[in-house]
């Protein structure tokens, strides 16, 4: 079982579909289990995606907070592609709203203000691949199915564990899961390196 982000309400390992169903429904009770499931996994893909100049004036664990309940309250709005849709659904949710505000930051004058430490890290995805490769990661999982790009946006930027990932994409086992999501992470690594030989790839003539 997991740990609740909220200590009055009960982790739940229902799976995520029948959790959707509950809350289309209107029953807060599911509504709750969503953003305790989601809510860590997204502060963590969200951490170090603020410019600098924003984290002395945004609290990314408040983003990720307001979007999470914002975007379960329309969940009826949700068209529902099947295993892993809920995934890209949350994670485009949080970014078009991290680039709202550095967009906003970006016309905000700048002050002079201590940086809260904790956001100044890198995300998990910027250090495994560097800054400079987000762009061609961004292009590449989109070649993949969409349970693929789930598995890997699962494993790699939200940092979710097997057992959770099994849960989520309807895997029998933890194993079946870190299977699935090695042969994803394989399929993108391969997109990638052609999308990559490809941009150094000379013109012909």
């Amino acid at each position: 079982m997991e740990s609740s982000a909220y200590p009055f309400v009960q982790a739940s390992d229902e799976p995520t579909g029948s959790l959707l169903l509950r809350v289309a429904a209107g029953e807060d009770g599911a509504r709750s289990a969503l953003v305790n499931r989601y809510l860590a996994p997204l502060e963590r893909f969200a951490r170090g995606r603020l410019p600098l100049g924003a984290r002395d004036m945004v609290d990314t664990g408040d983003i990720v907070q307001e979007v999470l309940i914002r975007s379960l309250n329309h969940v009826a709005q949700f068209d529902n592609r099947g295993t892993g849709a809920l995934f890209g659904y949350l994670r485009q949710a949080v970014l078009n709203r991290l680039r709202d505000e550095s967009r906003r930051v970006a016309r905000t004058p700048p002050r002079d203000a201590l940086l809260d430490a904790k956001d100044t890290q890198p995300s998990p995805l910027e250090e495994l691949l560097g800054r400079e490769t987000l762009e061609n990661f961004e292009r590449s999982l989109l070649t993949l199915e969409p349970d693929e790009q789930a598995a890997v946006l699962a494993r790699v930027e939200m940092g979710m564990t097997y057992p959770e990932i099994a849960r989520d994409l309807g895997k029998p086992s933890a194993d079946a899961a870190r299977m699935f999501v090695g042969r994803a992470l394989a399929k993108l690594s391969r997109a990638m390196a052609e999308a990559s030989d490809a941009v150094e790839r000379p013109p012909e003539r």
